[in-house]
């Protein structure tokens, strides 16, 4: 027999811990993972610092500066912005 404690394998902790076992592991962790995104805190497009909270679906506003904007809605930038910001910054270098 082995000695000390066996850790359950597979066992889902955070906030998906109030589903308890339902649903099943791999929608328990995703979700896991999106609210551990959505709860932290994000980088403010407009000062820089790290201060911008979720309020709403799609709505994040920045504790420092006031700055109210619309993005996703777990995530103040989806990865079609982030693509999106790419395009236009490597053709405003073509123009240069």
């Amino acid at each position: 027999m082995a000695k000390g404690k066996h850790k359950a394998k597979g066992r889902v902790t955070g906030s998906s811990g109030r589903f308890g076992p339902r649903y099943g592991r791999s929608i328990r962790k995703s979700v896991n993972v999106i609210e551990k995104v959505q709860r932290r805190k994000h980088l403010c497009p407009r000062c820089d610092t790290i201060s911008v909270k979720r309020e709403g679906t799609g709505i994040w506003n920045c504790r420092k500066c006031n700055f109210k904007f619309a993005g996703g809605a777990y995530s103040p930038q989806t990865p079609g912005l982030k693509v999106a910001l790419r395009n236009i910054e490597a053709s405003m270098k073509k123009e240069a």
